[in-house]
């Protein structure tokens, strides 16, 4: 396959289907759609499970999937077609060629075999409930096919975005009034998209750090790999004075507005045993606070850009765990115990319809769930050193991704 990187572009690309007059291709603005729809899909699923139960291959949320992933499909897809048989010899130069024939970009190819996992799973999810009934984790098998086909999608729309991106810093074509139009239009498009799968990347990982896990060591050991990489590479791929700030916010709205929206419709347990009666949806969950370790993230690569990768991993890693646990160590307590969280903003009273409402530890930390002082100071211990070098991932793959042209 031929590389990702390509010589600067003097030129502007051959004429093909774009917005209005801005050069972006439609199957970008597509892909994001679609990126869109695989996630909120994904939540409205997961409050299915918790609020009614059953589910069927064409239950209303999975209609919301399978719509991401066929425009994803189509519309790459067709990309790809329209790129091998009637592009111009400029387009071709700019995508990778594969199977010694089809000429695609980076991004739709991932958007499309994307969308293929995610359309292979609906079919096996559906015998597997019907085989082994509702599943008791997110990451069951069939579920795994779609999520890793949902980041495929996701995925694949950052770098559509950010190839067109990295091109129009070479092809400077237009009105500067254009110029700043596009190149404001790319930031947000890149900032959703890296945003919904940021959110995709929470969604995976929920169950190992919900808001009853931030009392424990495992919580920011989890955290410390799994989001200093994603925040610290968006960084570093559009290099910007609040990039990671706004990705963040991205995640932020999109959990917030799924929390309060999705319970205003009605729906009931249809599954038993139901010991928690209710007659509207259940909200997932309300988004960590990311986005005040992402300020400190943004405010930090602002100042110190030109530092070499392993001081300024040491910094970013470092930064990113203490104020990522001072945060989320006292908002956990406040979700779980306060009366103030337990209404439609915060969403703490949401319960699942197969656990009892009267459990003495719905509201407080059981013992399981607290660690000494001496047992936290060396969970964090260890948490460090996975920060810093998730951190380090972060900025190799981000400065991958600030070169990526086809």
């Amino acid at each position: 396959m031929a590389s990702t990187l390509h010589p600067p572009l003097t030129t502007q690309p051959p004429a093909r289907q774009t917005d209005l007059g801005l050069g972006i291709p439609t199957y970008v603005y597509a892909v994001v759609f679609s990126s869109f729809c695989v996630i909120t899909g994904l939540i409205w699923d997961i409050c299915w499970h918790i609020s009614i139960g059953r589910d069927g291959l064409f239950s209303p949320p999975h209609l919301i999937i399978y719509v991401g992933a066929v425009v994803s499909g189509i519309f790459s897809g067709y990309e790809v077609l329209r790129t091998t048989f009637v592009g111009s010899l400029a387009e071709k130069e700019r995508s990778v060629k594969i199977w010694g024939f089809f000429y695609s970009s980076l991004g739709a190819l991932f958007c499309i075999w994307g969308a293929l996992a995610m359309l292979t799973s609906a079919p096996f999810d559906d015998w597997w409930h019907g085989t082994y009934g509702l599943d008791v984790t997110i990451l069951s098998p069939p579920h795994t096919v779609l999520a890793l086909g949902i980041i495929g999608v996701q995925f694949g729309a950052i770098v559509s975005v950010l190839a067109l991106k990295n091109q129009n810093k070479y092809s400077q074509t237009g009105t500067s009034a254009q110029q700043q139009s596009r190149h404001q239009v790319l930031f947000w498009l890149f900032a959703l998209s890296a945003g919904f799968l940021l959110t995709m990347w929470f969604t995976l990982l929920s169950e190992e750090i919900d808001k009853r896990d931030s009392h424990t060591a495992s919580f920011y050991q989890i955290s410390a790999v799994a989001f200093p990489f994603l925040l610290v590479a968006f960084g570093r791929a559009v290099p910007g004075r609040w990039t990671i700030t706004t990705v963040s916010a991205v995640y932020s709205a999109i959990l917030l507005l799924t929390l309060w929206i999705i319970p205003l419709f009605p729906a009931e347990p249809k599954l038993g045993p139901i010991l928690h009666h209710f007659d509207h949806y259940q909200g997932f969950k309300f988004p960590l606070l990311l986005i005040v370790p992402s300020l400190v993230l943004d405010t930090l690569l602002h100042k110190y850009p030109h530092w070499k990768a392993w001081p300024l991993s040491l910094l970013l890693g470092t930064a990113f765990l203490v104020i990522y646990f001072v945060v989320q160590w006292y908002f956990g307590a406040f979700l779980l115990e306060s009366p103030l969280a337990r209404n439609w903003f915060f969403g703490s009273h949401y319960w699942y319809f197969g656990n009892s409402p009267d459990w003495e530890y719905r509201y407080q930390f059981g013992p399981w769930e607290l660690q000494s002082t001496p047992e936290l100071l060396k969970g964090l211990g260890i948490a460090l050193p996975l920060s810093i070098l998730s951190t380090r991932i972060g900025l190799a793959w981000g400065t991958w991704m600030n070169k990526i042209q086809r």
